[in-house]
C-alpha cells in the first residue's frame, strides 16, 4: 500500500508540473483592443480678412433744442451697407478682430413746436470697432466697440445746418459660418454722437443724436 500512495504522489506531483508547460502550448487569446477617442477638432478657422454687406432697420432719437423750447423727435427707418475686418483666433475658442463699417440711413423726420418748425436728419454712418469673440466651432458670439461717425443736418426757417459727428458705438452679435469661407451674421449696433451745436438763420439749435441698428449680414473670408 505504501508503494501505491508514493507512486499516486509521485504521478500528482508530475502532472502538476506539466501543467504550466501544456497551458503555455495552447492557443492564447488576444487581449481586446480599445481605440482612443479622438479630440474634438475644430472644422473651421476665423483668422483671416473678410467682406460683407447688411442689411436692417434703425432707430434714430434727435432730441433737439431751441433755447427752452424742446423740438425732440424720433425717426427709424432702413440701413444697409458693407463691412469690412479682419478676424485673428487666438486660440480654438478665442477670436479677437477689427471692423469698419459704412451704412446708408433714411432717418428723417420733423416737428413743429413755438412756431418752429425744425427736420431733422442722418443719411448716412459708420462704425470703426474692435472685436472680441469666443467660437463654438462654426459659431461665433462676439461683443464690439469703438468709434462712431455720422451725418447730421437741421433745418428750419428756410435754412440748414449740417455736420460730420464723431461719437462711440457698442454692440454685440452671433455669426455662423455656412461654408468654410461664407458666413451670416445678426447683430445689435448702438451709436451716440452727443449734442451737436447748428446754426439756422442766427437761431441756435441743440441736437443730442443717438441710434439703435439692428442688421443682418452676409459675409465672405479670404
Amino acid at each position: 500500500m505504501k508503494r501505491l500512495a508514493l507512486a499516486g504522489m509521485a504521478m500528482t506531483a508530475a502532472s502538476a508540473a506539466a501543467a504550466p508547460v501544456l497551458a503555455a502550448d495552447l492557443p492564447q487569446a488576444p487581449a481586446p483592443a480599445y481605440e482612443a477617442v479622438p479630440a474634438p477638432q475644430q472644422t473651421i478657422d476665423w483668422s483671416g480678412i473678410y467682406l460683407g454687406g447688411n442689411l436692417g432697420w434703425a432707430f434714430g432719437n434727435f432730441d433737439n433744442k431751441s433755447g427752452s423750447t424742446g423740438l425732440g423727435t424720433n425717426a427709424n427707418g432702413v440701413a444697409g451697407g458693407l463691412y469690412t475686418g479682419y478676424n485673428f483666433q487666438v486660440t480654438p475658442n478665442v477670436v479677437i478682430g477689427a471692423e469698419a463699417d459704412f451704412s446708408l440711413t433714411d432717418l428723417e423726420e420733423t416737428r413743429t413746436n413755438g412756431g418752429l418748425n425744425v427736420k431733422s436728419k442722418s443719411d448716412w454712418n459708420s462704425n470703426i470697432r474692435a472685436r472680441v469673440g469666443y467660437s463654438f466651432d462654426r459659431y461665433l458670439v462676439y461683443g464690439a466697440g469703438g468709434l462712431a461717425l455720422a451725418d447730421l443736418e437741421v433745418s428750419a426757417a428756410g435754412d440748414k445746418d449740417s455736420k460730420t459727428a464723431l461719437g462711440w458705438t457698442v454692440g454685440a452679435g452671433g455669426e455662423a459660418a455656412i461654408t468654410n469661407n461664407i458666413s451670416a451674421r445678426l447683430e445689435y449696433v448702438y451709436q451716440d454722437f452727443g449734442s451737436q451745436d447748428f446754426n439756422l438763420n442766427g437761431t441756435g439749435v441743440s441736437s443730442d443724436f443717438n441710434n439703435s441698428q439692428v442688421r443682418l449680414g452676409l459675409g465672405y473670408k479670404f
